[in-house]
């Protein structure tokens, strides 16, 4: 039997880390979960134990304690990859507390890639970052080349600094590749209805709020703002389904692996293409839930922009990868594992 290709999933408990986790698993790689838990259950391994019908390896470590991420790599040293996903990453909060931002979306990279330098097989490294570091954009639908602008909030400051810090660190190292997926609006559950996006607290997320409001834990829904310049005056963005967000991590991981990358750094916008306003959520939610939703008009919320979404040729042509699942798939799988966990 071959020996599988070993890869660390930072944050793999999180809503998208536990989602590639699975196709990385359905792909034939060893994959270490590494999360700390503040911002994800334990019940989560659960369910990917329960989709896999594997006993995935998972560490309970801090990312911020430096002692804790030497003694995982001493203990996991003939990895191949790493897919660094832990971060805090609600836009709102981040602005209310940057302080943790930074602390916590920085420092946990710094100590990885120290880690890094001292292995002495060569890694391939995917990075999560976002959309939010090109800001308010020029131009739409938004290329890897849109000038990247003072970000709008602290988090998409950290997504800007994190990137700045794996180039230069990919530009002084023979052994290191890397890539950077700016994401747009993941949303979505996985079709087992096992693992799907379960936020500590109130929601930061529009498609959860919507889900928790449909099933009443909460008891309206508040759209902030509906006098943007767009067609129904409410902020538009790209929402891509969780699953197919996974697997441009895949398609990712290989190009590095298969050493097919033209250079040791690259970044990748990963979405649909497609543009969504807030109320063309909420009418998709109704469609397939076949429910009105109890919502109400709101003032703005500070560090949103008003429009993004993805022009995805680069991720289409070079990683051979595209968005195949539509809004109303990804809001229905979103609110069928609502409704398993309510």
């Amino acid at each position: 039997m071959p020996i599988k290709t070993k890869i660390i999933v930072t944050g793999g408990l999180g809503f998208i880390g536990s989602h590639t986790a699975v196709e990385l698993y359905f792909k034939g790689f060893e994959v270490i979960i590494v999360d700390d838990l503040s911002n994800s259950s334990i019940d989560v391994l659960k369910g990917l134990k329960n989709i896999t019908k594997s006993n995935l390896i998972f560490e309970k470590i801090d990312l911020k304690n430096k002692k804790s991420v030497k003694e995982l790599f001493e203990k996991h040293v003939d990895i191949k990859g790493i897919i660094h996903f832990a971060a805090s990453k609600a836009v709102g909060e981040s602005v209310q507390d940057p302080l943790k931002y930074y602390e916590n979306n920085l420092i946990s990279l710094i100590n990885i890639l120290q880690e890094v330098e001292k292995l002495k097989n060569s890694i391939s490294f995917i990075f999560s970052s976002s959309c939010t570091v090109y800001g308010e954009a020029n131009n739409l639908p938004i290329t890897e080349k849109e000038t990247i602008k003072k970000a709008e909030s602290p988090y998409g400051n950290t997504k800007q600094i994190g990137e700045e810090i794996i180039e230069d660190f990919s530009n002084s190292s023979d052994s290191f590749k890397a890539i950077s997926l700016r994401y747009f609006n993941p949303i979505g559950a996985h079709s087992s209805n096992e693992i799907g996006e379960l936020p500590i607290g109130k929601p930061q997320n529009l498609v959860p709020f919507i889900t928790q409001t449909a099933v009443g834990k909460y008891k309206e829904l508040i759209v902030f703002g509906d006098n943007y310049p767009t067609s129904d005056g409410t902020c538009i963005r790209d929402y891509i389904h969780v699953v197919d967000l996974a697997k441009a991590h895949i398609k990712s991981l290989n190009r590095l692996l298969d050493n097919k990358n033209s250079s040791n750094y690259d970044v990748f916008n990963i979405g649909t293409g497609k543009g969504s306003s807030v109320l063309e959520v909420i009418k998709s939610f109704e469609k397939v839930s076949n429910q009105k939703l109890n919502y109400k008009i709101g003032s703005r919320r500070k560090g949103d922009i008003i429009e993004a979404y993805a022009n995805t040729k680069k991720a289409n042509s070079i990683l051979n990868w595209e968005a195949k699942l539509s809004l109303d798939q990804a809001v229905n799988s979103a609110w069928k594992w609502q409704q398993k966990i309510q």
